[in-house]
């Protein structure tokens, strides 16, 4: 209790340090607590300020950012949360930390499966989440979740855990489709064909690939632009080289995708800055700036991806609403410890 306590408060000193210099209170200022890196939205918030001459004032983490919120209480000085994941969007809303955004303009930009139903969260991008297939070994150009569990991919699959938070959303979604049986036994099959236990990251699975560890790996689509681009770490550029991407049911209900979202704070102090903040998030500018500098897919009908995404293909997205996906993510939990599945392939 005394950890927690301490780290709580930890937390709220960093909070009032950061905006310390710029009153929470202020006219012409956001604050924002964000999950996404800096230098993801920089580019956003500059071009923000540019057309508004609202100053924006960012606290960022990768982890804690809605308890903090909770623990500062009607003191925090938060604006708007910035997270990935519907998880996260959706804990928010749980941890009561969150409020309705009422905009017409955002529900004209942002298609109803990408909103909460009540209003608490908000689509910006998405993320497919797809097959990476050796350009080698892999002749198929098509393949289903489903197909996964099928026994000719036995000792040929890698994925990160099935606890991770973007697994947890692709299995929600089988469970959406499937119920939860036939979810269960399909993901007891995956495991059976999994090459070695889950481990590492999204990257990581694409460098087994590479390295003839296994044929296929599941992951999101944007890591194949950090991996093309990465100039620091060009032997990401060769582990990209060697896979291409399929997308998952394009011929039929379309690929699973999760989304980059933000809410706005229960308890904004600057709540009309935070609703002219999410109304651009959801513009046809934000959005191709969103695109372009994370290789990620706009939710705004009509907004271009970038060319780079547009060499993989084209993403039929599952229009299966976020909000669904989120209600099912505690059981998807659940079946992920039943079939053992982070225990690797069954003997």
């Amino acid at each position: 209790m005394r950890s927690t306590l301490r780290s709580v408060t930890c937390a709220v000193a960093l909070a009032t340090t950061a905006f310390a210099a710029a009153p929470a209170f202020a006219d012409g200022e956001v604050n924002i607590y964000s999950y996404r890196q800096p230098f993801l939205i920089q580019p956003l918030l500059d071009a923000f300020t540019a057309e508004t001459g609202i100053t924006t004032n960012v606290v960022f983490a990768d982890k804690g950012l809605g308890e903090r919120i909770a623990a500062e209480g009607e003191n925090s000085p938060a604006d708007v949360l910035l997270t990935v994941d519907i998880g996260r969007l959706d804990g928010a809303k749980q941890l009561g930390i969150t409020q309705p955004v009422t905009s017409d303009v955002v529900n004209e930009n942002v298609p109803a499966e990408f909103r909460d139903p009540e209003g608490h969260w908000i689509g910006l991008t998405n993320r497919a989440r797809i097959i990476y297939a050796s350009k080698d070994r892999v002749e198929q150009d098509t393949i289903t979740y489903e197909e996964l569990a099928d026994p000719k991919w036995k000792g040929r699959i890698c994925t990160r855990s099935g606890q991770h938070s973007y697994t947890i959303g692709l299995i929600a979604s089988m469970i959406a489709h499937h119920g939860e049986e036939k979810t269960e036994e399909w993901l007891a099959g995956v495991r059976d064909n999994l090459a070695t236990k889950p481990s590492g990251n999204d990257r990581s699975q694409v460098k087994s690939v590479y390295a003839g560890e296994c044929d296929i790996s599941i992951g999101n689509t944007y890591y194949m632009g950090h991996m093309q681009t990465n100039e620091k770490e060009p032997e990401q550029q060769e582990w990209a080289d060697s896979v291409r991407i399929l997308f998952p049911n394009s011929e039929g209900r379309g690929s699973h995708v999760n989304l980059s979202g933000v809410a706005l704070a229960k308890h904004a102090p600057n709540a009309e800055n935070a609703l002219k903040l999410i109304e651009f998030l959801s513009s046809d500018e934000a959005q191709k700036i969103y695109a372009e500098a994370n290789y990620e897919y706009p939710v705004k009908p009509g907004v271009e991806v970038s060319e780079r995404v547009q060499s993989w293909g084209e993403l039929k997205k599952d229009s299966l609403s976020l909000a669904e996906i989120a209600e099912n993510r505690k059981k998807a939990s659940e079946i992920v410890d039943n079939v053992g599945f982070d225990d690797g392939p069954a003997s």
